[in-house]
């Protein structure tokens, strides 16, 4: 018998996790990455983190830096930085990853589904064909393949690459 470990999901499993003191997407200081936060980026206008309760292997979460919850809130330098940090981000997912596919989700407002509705952020998740089978479906719970720090140190220097390419 094979085991399936994900152990740092227990805690969101049970509803023992602690709470964020903050916004999720403004981690303290101005690093352009924090491992303890799951910070992979941070320029002057965006973010990406790896979701910490991911639904996939290499589950993103990318954000403008400034808080805001709506689109129509975001300056044109913002939307079309955090557009480019898309495209970027789903090409770093490929190459590292190797999906099938990525889903890229975006919910304005909490009845939309936003779980954090007052800071605007698009989930992208890599996806396999077959990735999930039937423990997700009978025991409502989700098995990642990797360990979220490997996943962090595998795209760490892609995303720090970014830092250095010139803005628009």
């Amino acid at each position: 018998m094979k085991a399936l470990w994900t152990p740092w999901r227990m805690e969101h499993v049970l509803g023992s996790a602690p709470k964020y003191s903050g916004c999720l997407f403004e981690p303290p200081g101005n690093a352009s990455f924090d491992k303890p936060h799951l910070l992979l980026f941070r320029d002057q206008f965006t973010v990406a983190l790896l979701n910490r309760f991911p639904y996939a292997n290499g589950h993103l979460l990318l954000a403008p830096r400034r808080h805001v919850a709506d689109l129509t809130e975001l300056t044109t330098t913002e939307h079309l930085r955090l557009m480019q940090l898309l495209s970027s981000s789903c090409a770093i997912i490929r190459r590292h990853l190797h999906p099938h596919g990525i889903n890229i989700g975006l919910n304005l407002g909490k009845v939309a589904g936003a779980g954090i509705a007052d800071h605007l952020h698009f989930h992208l998740v890599p996806r396999w064909e077959d990735d999930h089978n039937f423990i997700t479906v009978c025991a409502e719970i989700r098995t990642i393949p990797q360990h979220i720090e490997q996943t962090f140190d595998l795209l760490l220097d892609d995303f720090q690459q970014l830092l250095q390419q010139p803005s628009p």
